[in-house]
């Protein structure tokens, strides 16, 4: 095993003892506390570098280091693998599985007598472990606050015994290190929100800036650069006034602090808790909270301060206030708006102006309203409907056309017969009655009425009253009658055809005279 080398401090020692004081090399060994042929190594070295006492006074240590042990470090007498080259493989090909062996391999293919498998490891292994480096990070009062989630405990049903597993939702904040926890049924966008308001009215503040991980309900698309915070979550930090930071992925060390609290959290309200059963999300959460003030009272043990005592000296005081109302959640979509001007957001079809027909619409829906906006603009303004499958229609967004066949009711649509006589308004309620829905048979009545402008409300009474004797109540037959004249015969002709039925496909004598 080679020699550990003595500090520069030492050996300038052993050169000033020697040469100012003359002390003998037993002497020299005994006072800086070497052996005797460590004190002869390095006279010989000073000496065949041409150096005495004083030293130069531009002389650096590194200077001396390379004055004295130059002739030491012998080149290696094998090429060196190229680390960079094979670290970048490896972060590159990690999906192929990759391994050293592959790219040993490789480098034996290029250098016949290369290290072999285990020294190049080794080599490698050095060279990596100078970048696994970290940044310590600084954390100033009131800026950040980091959350996360982690495992949680599980409920159980008290019918079935079926077990739900929750999610434990962490916030923590940089400088004190003061700590919000509560369960969590999943870590969907509505529980992800709501544990954030609650955490901001735990605190009776608000950081500066939220550093989440790159989760979906916080981040739609992870990049270095710029984050694409989700819509929600953005509208959250606006309301709040904060900012969202988003750690880099796969980069647990960026969020270090929340890492840690989570664990802690685990440690000390979690474990405590593992034995109990829980029935609810609230019965499980009370008792979370009831720990958890337990764990920010708690001293640390370094500071001999508890997370408690730091918060209110140092985040709160810097935090921002909470706004006058919490924030209510909302979420947004991007529908196209149909051929029938309305969207479709959650199983239920909402109308906007009939002008945006095709138009990607930003909506935003929260638990009792609908908002529509085009490029920031609010276009449309609903209460919202659970109904599914169901239209919430204002007529203002229709057609002009579509807005007054809105307007037809069937007491409108028999008002408007009844001026013809009883006869066309009791053939209008059949043809009404007739149908699934009234509004199938709204077009055959208007039909009814322009008849009797074309042929005379009088001869569309006497045609209504024949198709009521013969049961014939429809469009077709009372045009039928009129185009053949049949209202206008005698009530004794008519009288002859009462055996047979009236049918609009049977003609009649007078059709051959």
């Amino acid at each position: 095993m080679a020699q550990e080398r003595l500090p520069m401090r030492k050996i300038k020692e052993v050169l000033r003892l020697r040469h100012e004081r003359s002390f003998s090399q037993r002497q020299i060994a005994a006072s800086c506390g070497v052996a005797q042929s460590t004190v002869i190594e390095y006279l010989k070295r000073a000496q065949a570098a041409g150096l005495g006492w004083p030293l130069p006074e531009d002389l650096s240590e590194a200077a001396l280091e390379e004055r004295l042990f130059r002739t030491a470090a012998a080149p290696p007498t094998r090429p060196l693998p190229d680390f960079q080259h094979i670290y970048d493989e490896l972060r590159r090909h990690e999906r192929l599985n990759l391994t050293l062996m592959q790219l040993w391999s490789e480098y034996r293919e290029q250098y016949a007598d290369g290290y072999e498998y285990t020294q190049f490891c080794e080599h490698y292994r050095r060279w990596r472990g100078k970048l696994d480096y970290v940044m310590r990070q600084e954390h100033r009062a009131g800026e950040k606050v980091f959350v996360d989630y982690g495992d949680g405990l599980h409920i159980t049903d008290p019918e079935t015994g079926a077990l739900t597993m929750t999610q434990l939702f962490v916030g923590v904040w940089g400088l004190s290190n003061y700590t919000y926890a509560e369960a969590s049924l999943s870590q969907e966008l509505p529980c992800w929100i709501g544990s954030h308001v609650r955490a901001f009215s735990y605190f009776g503040c608000v950081p500066h800036a939220l550093v989440p991980d790159n989760l979906k309900p916080g981040v739609n698309k992870a990049c270095l650069y710029d984050p694409e915070i989700n819509p929600t979550y953005a509208e959250l930090a606006a309301h709040y006034g904060t900012a969202v930071m988003p750690t880099r992925v796969r980069k647990p060390r960026d969020k270090a602090k929340v890492e840690a609290g989570v664990l802690v959290a685990k440690r000390w309200i979690l474990a405590v808790l593992r034995n109990r059963t829980f029935f609810s999300l609230a019965e499980m959460n009370a008792a979370i909270w009831e720990l958890l003030v337990r764990l920010n009272g708690r001293k640390l043990r370094k500071l001999q301060k508890s997370r408690l005592e730091l918060f209110e000296s140092q985040d709160r005081p810097a935090a921002l206030k909470l706004p006058e109302r919490p924030y209510q959640f909302a979420q947004w979509y991007k529908p196209r708006v149909n051929l029938n001007y309305h969207v479709d957001v959650e199983h239920h079809n909402y109308s906007v102006p009939c002008r945006l027909l095709h138009e990607k619409l930003d909506i935003r829906l929260t638990a009792a309203t609908f908002e529509a906006f085009r490029r920031g603009e609010r276009v449309a303004a609903h209460a919202r409907s659970y109904v599914v499958g169901g239209y919430t229609t204002l007529p203002e967004h229709m057609p002009s056309a579509h807005r007054e066949y809105a307007e037809w009711t069937p007491e409108r649509i028999l008002a408007w017969t009844g001026k013809a006589g009883p006869a066309t308004t009791e053939v209008a309620g059949k043809i009404l009655a007739a149908k699934v829905f009234p509004e199938q048979g709204y077009k055959a009545c208007m039909g009814l009425l322009r008849l009797g402008q074309k042929h005379g409300v009088e001869r569309l009474e006497a045609a209504s009253l024949r198709a009521l004797r013969f049961n014939a109540c429809s469009f077709r037959s009372i045009k039928a009658i009129l185009m053949r004249g049949l209202d206008r015969e005698a009530p004794a002709e008519q009288s002859k055809q009462d055996a047979l039925p009236f049918h609009e496909n049977v003609r009649g004598g007078q059709y051959y005279h």
